[in-house]
């Protein structure tokens, strides 16, 4: 067998060739750090390209179903920005753009002869995290050793994906082994922060939230085990929606720690324009996903719960703030950005009052001991075959590297060790749900706390290798909480000055104040989490856009 870096050599040159020549471009130089006015000066797109790409989900699909735009045209535009922002970023993996354009002809075919659309997401371009399969196509996960394995049918969502008119064209990078926060692998390299080159664009869907960032996608589907959607979208400064177990079918898909299903992995819709949730979760869970995957919940798309019947219809809701976790205390940007949100909120006329979290840091080490049960293992396994490293930092260089606290630290526990984790898990859950409960005292409105408002992470986009604590996410994926990520503002160094130091919960936080310089997060976005109650979506978007409207409003 040939060397695995020889692997990677031919792989990478079968993904060269596999862009479409014409559409290279001369990236600008290295120390251009905010790469995000290029593709559209860049000359490769015409006016309605970028047009095309500039326009929300909802609007899109009407065009297309309208026939003022064609399934083809879109596609195009939005196939030739992707390959800008992969120039720019090195966002993809698999592309496969005369596939998609064959398939957006028969839709355009289909609309021209029948005058109906072939269903909700008809003609709409979508990008996939690398881990969706699709027939014909590797799915390699940016593992050296599943280079050559092609497969041989669609995940279960990309078939619904396809059935709902969607035009899947471009996969997107990921970490290695996916259980990162940031996002490099030996095949593919490293994606970098459009906003700011020197920064991550988080993980392990990073290569989603740069490519969506870029507007080179409408909408992207991407993963989230502990964060994985939630963290690229708020460095990347787009939304996204981390749903609860089950409500998005997952089978036939690619993973890492498979047959671990205490915490489970879920896949979510990233995107630039926030209506872009909705029609993505409305589109799949009404195609019956739980007749095609056994573990999809039988729960259909509830208009009434988008509607917060159980939340007083939306008027006078109370909104619930975490200014910090009780274990890392948040940067000036993150805190300014929960003062914004509060102050739009309650000028809108929404109660705000503050949650006090409980168990964070125990609910954070009981999901690590759960993955790590077995994970070095795992890694060890899969890459076993080519001998490919398993990669131990995210640093540009990992000569002072510090072991990330979400690695496996040992070879793994035994399973009834394993057994009283998830014990304790699940009694921290039903603390958490009497924990929640009980804030009905305080809120004036008759009912719990609507929604918790929370950082998505303690920083803005960190500088490569640098973001080592993903505890604000993870907590809620052992909660089993949907949870959205919206934009607020960007790190602004007048606004967002370096603080005096607090008294530390730990080392561990003092070094995350130290890492704070508003020049090293120059031009990084500022996003925020809304989390809600088990399977929740529905309301969860909704209480997302009334957010993200009180926002817009006090600007």
């Amino acid at each position: 067998m040939p060397h695995w870096t020889a692997l990677v050599a031919e792989k990478k040159q079968r993904q060269l060739k596999s862009i479409p020549q014409e559409w290279l471009v001369t990236p600008p130089p290295s120390s251009t750090l905010d790469v995000t006015g290029f593709p559209e000066s860049c000359g490769l797109l015409n006016t309605r390209e970028i047009e095309i790409t500039n326009t929300s989900v909802d609007v899109l699909l009407n065009k297309i179903a309208s026939a003022k735009w064609t399934a083809v045209e879109v596609t195009t535009a939005f196939s030739k920005r992707a390959i800008v922002a992969h120039q720019l970023v090195n966002c993809l993996t698999e592309i496969f753009i005369d596939r998609a354009l064959a398939r957006a002809a028969e839709l355009d075919d289909h609309l021209k002869k029948t005058g109906k659309v072939v269903g909700p997401l008809h003609g709409l371009p979508i990008s996939l995290k690398d881990q969706l399969c699709i027939k014909g196509l590797e799915t390699t996960m940016g593992y050296v050793s599943w280079i050559g394995q092609y497969a041989e049918k669609n995940a279960v969502l990309v078939d619904v994906l396809i059935e709902c008119g969607a035009v899947p064209f471009v996969r997107t990078n990921i970490p290695q082994t996916l259980m990162w926060p940031e996002t490099f692998n030996s095949v593919f390299g490293r994606t970098t922060n459009p906003n700011n080159v020197s920064l991550t664009s988080g993980g392990s869907s990073g290569g989603e939230g740069a490519l969506v960032a870029l507007k080179g996608s409408p909408l992207g589907v991407g993963s989230d085990i502990g964060g994985s959607i939630r963290i690229p979208s708020a460095f990347c400064g787009i939304y996204g929606l981390r749903p609860s177990y089950g409500r998005v079918p997952y089978c036939g898909a690619r993973n890492s720690l498979e047959g671990q299903d205490s915490i489970l992995s879920v896949f979510g819709p990233m995107t630039s324009s926030i209506g872009g949730l909705k029609v993505f979760m409305k589109a799949v869970i009404n195609s019956k996903p739980w007749l095609k995957d056994p573990l999809a919940v039988r729960k259909k798309w509830d208009e009434d719960e988008y509607d917060l019947v159980d939340h007083g219809s939306g008027k006078d809701l109370c909104f619930a703030i975490m200014w910090d976790d009780g274990v890392v205390v948040p940067h000036p940007p993150i805190k300014r950005s929960l003062e914004i949100t509060k102050a739009a909120l309650q000028k809108a006329g929404h109660k705000v009052v503050e949650w006090k979290p409980i168990k964070h840091r125990l609910l954070g080490d009981v999901a690590r001991d759960i993955w790590n049960a077995a994970s070095a293992e795992d890694y060890m396994i899969t890459t076993s075959s080519t001998g490919e490293p398993i990669i131990a930092t995210m640093e540009l260089d990992g000569s002072n590297a510090v072991i990330a606290s979400l690695r496996p630290q040992n070879g793994g526990i035994t399973a009834y060790k394993l057994w009283q984790v998830q014990k304790l898990r699940q009694n921290i859950r039903k603390e958490y749900l009497d924990h929640w409960n009980a804030t009905a005292s305080e809120t004036g409105t008759g009912r719990p706390v609507d929604a918790i408002i929370c950082p998505a992470a303690p920083f803005a986009a960190p500088p490569h290798g640098k973001n080592r604590y993903a505890n604000y996410t993870t907590v809620w994926n052992s909660l089993d909480y949907p949870a959205a990520i919206f934009p607020v503002t960007t790190v602004d160094s007048t606004l967002d000055g370096k603080e005096p130091p607090h008294s530390f919960y730990d080392d561990f936080d003092k070094d995350v104040y130290e890492l704070y310089d508003p020049e090293k997060f120059k031009n990084a976005p500022v996003c925020l989490q809304l989390v809600g109650r088990t399977l929740e979506e529905e309301a969860v978007i909704k209480m997302t856009e009334i957010v993200d409207a009180a926002l817009a409003a006090a600007k």
